[in-house]
């Protein structure tokens, strides 16, 4: 599918993906592993990475081979038809009411704890927020991308900032022997911080806005994963040091806590600033991508608003049409004072599934090495589908709702 700028290069890229799977994570991620398995979580970042690469050898495959602006499901269509590319597309859009007002809320925590505002503050917060991302999506994706780059850095800083205050060294860090390693510490860590790699589906969404698709998109994505991988092992690494963490600590207070306690109480507007821009970053992506796509299963209707592109070759209108519908949940969330741990259960569930579908659409459209990929990673799906169980119920059910709910006659496939 053409029409978007093409202007991404392999750096940007980087910068795009990395923050994208830092986001809400990287803050209160290594302290909640810390907290279920100790020093073996040490060990579970490079397992999970090794667990989570065929997963992304088979994205960095379809995109490469198949660039559009679809992602998830434009691949999902070309391999099960036109109907299933309607229906993971809705699905990718059922996170709206769920997924984007969570990271809202998490963002804005990070004003409460500096300024230690109301409720009433929070919600502008979120709202401000949602103004700054579609200020920002206005224009292309270069500028999003320059921006995400700058706050990976930004990330990347502070924690090389801790290492080096805190006088840790290659020989402190505690390494547990392999033998000594708890299978089922490891397993729980590594439920937990799964979601620390959710993001390459909204990756996907990018892939034909860069300059050399076929090379970069891929190259982008494994560079992205190692770093953002290297990020969250270098901030366990910090919260094993200092102790920051325990039951009686919330999780997204350690690496501030730990800056306050090197740095001093100044520091705190300093790490509160940039875990709100990683959290920014994560938003700013996905909503980025969740306009791409609107766009691209509009262009069955090549007269609809949702389906033009502004004069900078940006889908605007799809673009409003995103934020505008995150404003409305995240205003009926605050009314109705739903609980953040639920609203991620709902959107972690869809992730999974999504991730499914595309390992699913990579084994029969890939080949070679990254259709063993994409079959090493549906079988990786499946077992996260087992050990969510009934959470994933959400998922399921809308996935059901969808198909019941979508007109039965086939429609001409999504040219790429």
């Amino acid at each position: 599918m053409s029409g978007l700028k093409q202007e991404l290069g392999l750096a940007q890229g980087v910068g795009l993906l990395s923050t994208s799977l830092l986001g809400t994570g990287v803050f209160a991620v290594p302290a909640l592993a810390a907290q279920v398995a100790q020093g073996d979580s040490l060990w579970a970042w490079p397992v999970l990475i090794a667990l989570v690469f065929p997963i992304a050898i088979a994205f960095a495959a379809l995109g490469r081979h198949f660039p559009s602006a679809g992602g998830a499901a434009h691949f999902v269509g070309m391999a099960f038809g036109p109907r299933m590319a309607k229906v993971t597309g809705w699905l990718f859009l059922s996170v709206i009411p769920v997924g984007l007002p969570a990271a809202l809320q998490i963002a804005a925590g990070f004003w409460q704890a500096t300024l230690g505002w109301s409720a009433n503050g929070l919600l502008l917060v979120q709202i401000a927020t949602l103004v700054a991302i579609w200020l920002l999506g206005t224009r292309s994706a270069g500028s999003s991308a320059n921006i995400q780059t700058l706050i990976a850095i930004l990330v990347v800083a502070l924690v090389a900032a801790i290492w080096w205050r805190g006088d840790i060294s290659p020989a402190q860090i505690p390494w547990p022997a392999i033998d000594e390693i708890s299978p089922p510490n490891l397993f729980h860590a590594l439920a937990v911080m799964f979601w620390c790699f959710v993001g390459l589906e909204a990756f996907a969404h990018l892939a034909t806005e860069f300059r050399n698709p076929e090379r970069d998109f891929p190259r982008a994505l494994l560079l992205g994963m190692l770093v953002a991988g290297a990020v969250y092992w270098g901030c366990t690494v910090a919260v094993l040091h200092f102790h920051a963490y325990g039951e009686h600590q919330a999780a997204a207070a350690s690496l501030p806590g730990i800056v306050v306690q090197l740095f001093g109480q100044h520091a705190l507007w300093v790490a509160c600033i940039i875990g709100y821009l990683a959290c920014f970053a994560s938003v700013n992506i996905y909503t980025q991508s969740f306009a791409r796509l609107v766009w691209s299963q509009a262009q069955e209707r090549p007269s609809s608003a949702l389906a033009k592109l502004s004069a900078g070759q940006v889908p605007v209108n799809a673009l409003s049409a995103v934020v505008g519908c995150c404003l409305l949940f995240t205003l009926l969330i605050y009314t109705l004072k739903l609980p953040l741990d639920t609203l991620l259960v709902y959107a972690n569930g869809i992730f999974v599934l999504i991730y499914l579908l595309c390992m699913l659409a990579g084994c029969r459209i890939l080949h070679g090495r990254s259709r063993l990929m994409a079959a090493t990673g549906l079988v990786l799906c499946l077992l996260l589908m087992v050990i969510i169980g009934w959470k994933s119920l959400y998922a399921l059910g809308m996935f059901a709702l969808i198909w019941l709910v979508l007109p039965r006659r086939p429609r001409a496939a999504i040219e790429p």
